[in-house]
């Protein structure tokens, strides 16, 4: 069975909550480092041009957004409690607003000039600006309310309060981890771990879970390049997908929240949970993209 690879940059939020999904899990995993904004060219490759990152291939299957990896990487290591599906609407509620709401008043709180200057220095100056214009193009295409600094505070401040109360034992909902544990854990890495925010100082528990599962680590990613990534691509064919796959349908698919870029293919499997397209082209041969049902856009092509 072919091994995970992972699209990722290191200041990602999401790409953390990944890695430490990947620590947790126990599996061995390849690391593809990708720029902070496109152009990405093997992510056009693989996936279309869909822009939010992390992305995941196994050989000629690519997960976009991370509650596909999420879920796959729960199929791979036998480790249910890491895929959103399986847990009960009080996990999956909390998770939607982790990962939208809450993650984007942590990215906007963190947004000071200690972390600009952290940028700088991890990539450049003249990257650092290009970064930042792209962000802000993309904001203007969003379709969520963004909040501003003091009451981004106050909704990162009022997050860490009820994680505090939440944690009468070692996790979220109960004595080990589940996805809810990893989309609280991301937003709060950016802010107190990057951006230095000294926000956890009066919440203890909160604190001890931090350590908790910085200790999954990110296992032990071995480095590939692009090539390597699409000749693997080339190399594979999808796997089989469940019965009840869809006709070929010519659509377009798209977030719904922001980094709205669509991907164009042929609709080939929905259910539920996810929605799968397929895509070819001489360079990669015959992928099948992975997206999930919530938070997306199908639109149906017409002649």
């Amino acid at each position: 069975m072919a091994e995970l690879t992972l699209f990722h940059y290191a200041l990602s939020p999401f790409s953390e909550k990944i890695r430490a999904m990947l620590g947790y899990s126990e599996l061995s995993w390849l690391s593809v480092t990708v720029r902070e904004m496109p152009p990405r060219p093997v992510l056009e490759a693989l996936a279309g041009g869909y822009r939010k990152v992390p992305v995941a291939q196994r050989g000629a299957d690519i997960f976009c957004d991370t509650r596909t990896i999420a879920s796959e990487i729960a199929r791979l290591s036998g480790k249910p409690e890491l895929a959103l599906e399986n847990q009960p609407e009080e996990v999956q509620a909390f998770v939607r607003k982790a990962d939208l709401d809450i993650f984007l008043a942590c990215v906007i709180a963190a947004s000071d000039g200690r972390m600009l200057r952290r940028l700088i220095r991890e990539t450049s100056l003249i990257n650092t600006f290009r970064f930042l214009k792209d962000r802000i193009n993309m904001g203007r295409k969003a379709r969520v309310k963004a909040v501003r600094g003091a009451e981004a505070k106050r909704k990162v401040l009022d997050h860490i309060a009820d994680l505090e109360n939440r944690l009468s034992q070692d996790f979220l909902f109960g004595p080990t981890p589940c996805i809810a544990d990893f989309s609280a854990y991301h937003g709060l890495w950016f802010v107190c771990d990057l951006a230095g925010k000294p926000w956890l100082e009066n919440a203890p528990r909160v604190s001890a879970w931090m350590a908790r599962m910085k200790a999954f680590g990110h296992g032990s990613p071995r480095e590939i390049t692009p090539e390597d990534a699409i000749a693997m691509a080339a190399s594979a064919t999808p796997e089989p997908l469940e019965p009840g796959a869809e006709s070929g349908t010519p659509v377009t698919i798209a977030p719904s929240d922001y980094g709205r870029d669509p991907v164009s293919g042929s609709l080939v499997y929905s259910d539920d949970t996810k929605t799968v397209i397929s895509r070819s082209s001489p360079k990669t041969g015959l992928l099948h993209l992975h997206f999930p049902k919530q938070g997306f856009r199908v639109v149906e092509q017409t002649a």
